[in-house]
């Protein structure tokens, strides 16, 4: 039976397509056929195929299973400013109801694992009532997690986690991602207090890189608890 996992994020700009896209290079690997969803992108621009995020181009391309563009990213806004608000300014319906039809006929396509990216953080408006969020909740799906590991992750990370539970969605792992080139001060010390504070498993730390498919990136990461046991190897 097929698996999604939905990524949010601490904030926006801690990795969370590097991890999406990490995630389905080692799900790839593995032998399982991927899918990568963006739903909705805002800071899209121009192109022959009409508005693209890089963000969305990210997971098209490290999925296995290739679907258009706009099976990909349905809702794509041109200025790079917060969801609701770009659509409001484009004149763009951006409901839970439509985001969670796009979803579903998508992912009817076959596949065993499929990987849909919130944007920003856990609490990004859809529109004045209701949030990007939840749609993991309509689709009943386990959410990872990405900690940026960079000052202010602590607080951030719980927050997310407490806001995450409250709900009673599934936090199935967190990954810290080192975001930043140079690292984060006292860094060993505060992932022991991620690890001890956030109540899920820890699926890896990921080192400072520009490639998904990094040796090291794939190497940190532990997907073993996130294959479905009947795709297991």
């Amino acid at each position: 039976m097929a698996r999604t996992l939905f990524i949010t994020g601490t904030d926006t700009e801690v990795g969370k397509t590097f991890v999406s896209a990490a995630l389905l290079h080692a799900f790839s690997k593995a032998g399982l056929r991927t899918i990568g969803l963006k739903p909705v992108a805002a800071g899209c621009e121009s192109s022959s195929q009409g508005l693209v995020n890089e963000d969305a181009l990210t997971l098209q391309h490290f999925a296995s299973v290739k679907l258009p563009y706009s099976q990909v990213n349905p809702v794509a806004l041109e200025a790079p400013i917060a969801p609701h608000i770009a659509a409001q300014r484009e004149g763009k319906n951006l409901s839970l109801s439509r985001l969670v039809g796009l979803c579903r006929g998508t992912l009817m396509a076959p596949h065993d694992m499929s990987i849909v990216e919130g944007a920003g953080g856990w609490l990004v408006p859809l529109n004045s009532r209701e949030l990007l969020s939840d749609l993991a909740l309509e689709l009943r799906t386990p959410v990872i997690l990405v900690v940026g590991l960079r000052l202010g992750c602590l607080n951030h990370a719980l927050l997310t986690m407490e806001a995450i539970q409250r709900r009673g969605i599934p936090l199935a792992g967190w990954i810290g991602n080192q975001c930043q080139q140079e690292s984060m001060a006292a860094l060993e010390e505060n992932l022991d207090t991620l690890k001890s504070a956030i109540r899920a498993p820890c699926l890896g730390i990921l080192p400072y890189s520009k490639s998904p498919d990094d040796e090291a990136v794939q190497q940190a990461l532990n997907i073993s608890t996130l294959i479905p046991r009947d795709k297991a190897q």
